[in-house]
């Protein structure tokens, strides 16, 4: 497997459908954010205050259900609910988008929290695949702050030690410490423009003049 590309949710439906069809004989996996359903359960739990544990299960099970909308309109691509799957499914041809539900129920590697979203998952997937991580989501990359905010600035590189100090930017507050412990660096790229994320993937970074954020881990 030579990269794990995680599709954010914002992307969903039509952006993340595109590029998971882009993807074919990348020998890529794809693991997909929650999108807007993971939102609504971080709107209901502002209101209510669920569980910890409720809210990381039932956001980890909207990841789920935009993996097999997005399988659906893939011709390309088939589900996989184990890494042995994931690997069978990539030799068979097609594109791997990974049911991450089950397999993380039994690996069970992170705490119940907020911070950890489906950019950990991913990077933790990665991890165990020896794979390369990309993070597609909706905008550029990482920034000094929200990139509308006035004085916002965008970073081309970062280490994922300098990542740590920041409050808030466009990946988990988990991934940093991810990406130090497996000693690994990432790309964070903008998936409404799939022809970045072939330039990444492909190694034809210098092919085109586009944004993109190397966060380092090593």
């Amino acid at each position: 497997m030579k990269q794990v590309v995680k599709i954010g949710g914002s992307l969903f439906p039509d952006y993340a459908i595109d590029l998971a069809e882009q993807l074919e004989g990348t020998d890529s996996a794809i693991v997909l954010g929650g999108g807007e359903f993971a939102n609504l359960i971080r709107k209901y739990n502002s209101q209510i205050n669920f569980s910890e544990e409720t809210n990381h299960w039932t956001a980890i099970d909207c990841m789920d259900i935009i993996a097999k909308l997005v399988n659906d309109k893939v011709e390309s691509a088939k589900l996989a609910y184990t890494l042995e799957e994931v690997n069978e499914i990539s030799d068979e041809g097609y594109t791997p988008i990974f049911i991450v539900s089950d397999f993380l129920r039994k690996e069970d590697p992170f705490e119940c929290s907020w911070d950890v979203t489906s950019d950990s998952i991913a990077a933790y997937v990665a991890h165990l695949l020896n794979a390369n991580l990309l993070i597609v989501t909706n905008v550029n990359g990482i920034y000094t702050q929200e990139p509308k905010e006035p004085g916002s600035t965008f970073i081309s590189k970062i280490d994922a030690t300098t990542l740590l100090t920041f409050q808030e930017s466009s990946i988990d507050v988990m991934l940093p410490t991810l990406l130090l412990r497996y000693g690994t660096d990432c790309y964070v790229v903008n998936g409404k423009f799939p022809e970045r994320v072939m330039s990444l993937i492909d190694d034809n970074i210098n092919d085109y003049n586009f944004d993109y954020t190397q966060i380092i881990g090593e």
